[in-house]
């Protein structure tokens, strides 16, 4: 089963770390990350630029609407994301509870089951 694990934190925290700090902090992640990798169970991972840079299609009445920023404020914004292939929710969580120990500050992460449509392909 796909999973998409979705990365929150506090973005005016995430985006002051010095250099040294997001070296270290990217360090950790990567040192969770590589044996499911090696594994072949690491699918994408990407890590989202600041809601600053969000553009919003917003549906309106006629036309839909452009709109600068993110959707909806909050204090926490989804920063990144990976997308693993575990067998069970567990083994999800379980990379989740890694992620998160290494991870300072308010982090969360929201697990969902991830299916991949293609056009003409049963959903997978």
């Amino acid at each position: 089963m796909l999973y998409a694990i979705l990365c929150y934190a506090n973005e005016e925290t995430v985006f002051s770390w010095s250099k040294e700090e997001e070296d270290a902090v990217m360090a950790k992640l990567h040192a969770v990350q590589a044996p499911v990798a090696r594994a072949g169970k690491l699918g994408p991972v990407g890590r989202l630029m600041p809601t600053t840079a969000a553009t919003t299609v917003r549906k309106g009445k006629e036309e839909p609407l452009v709109l600068d920023g993110p959707f909806a404020e909050t204090k926490e914004a989804l920063l990144g994301f990976y997308v693993v292939d575990f067998e069970t929710l567990d083994e999800a969580i379980a990379f989740s509870k890694e992620l998160s120990a290494v991870n300072p500050g308010s982090t969360s992460y929201e697990i969902r089951p991830f299916y991949v449509f293609r056009p003409g392909e049963a959903a997978a």
